[in-house]
């Protein structure tokens, strides 16, 4: 079974992670949190932050061939559990009731003034 890396580093001295790996039509994408196309850390409410996030998840999804309804799993990390009813708006525009996901959603110690993290496995019959 042949292992399928996508968004892998580029710079010199980059951390050591792929954006998403695949195998046997599973896509594992790794936690996307809120950084623009320059990489910078989007700042603001935990719906602007939420938006990005899930933006870029798709995207990373996309690349891969996936899209938002080969999703399986998806896992939430917010920094306050308080965000939560508003960080669902945001979700419920990007997964439907009938496509839902399993989904995790915990509370978890946030670097660099993220509000959400989310990552997500995937499947899709190849």
């Amino acid at each position: 079974m042949a292992i399928k890396r996508y968004g892998t580093p580029t710079k010199p001295g980059a951390t050591p992670f792929s954006k998403a790996s695949e195998a046997a039509g599973w896509l594992f994408v790794s936690g996307q949190v809120p950084r623009d196309a320059n990489g910078d850390i989007v700042s603001g409410s935990i719906s602007v932050q939420a938006r990005v996030t899930l933006e870029n998840l798709k995207k990373v999804l996309e690349s891969a061939g996936y899209s938002l309804e080969d999703v399986v799993r998806v896992n939430v990390f917010l920094d306050d559990t308080r965000d939560f009813a508003e960080f669902n708006r945001v979700y419920t525009q990007f997964f439907s009731v009938e496509n839902a996901p399993a989904r995790v959603c915990v509370q978890a110690h946030m670097m660099n003034d993220l509000r959400v993290e989310v990552d997500c496995i995937a499947y899709k019959e190849k």
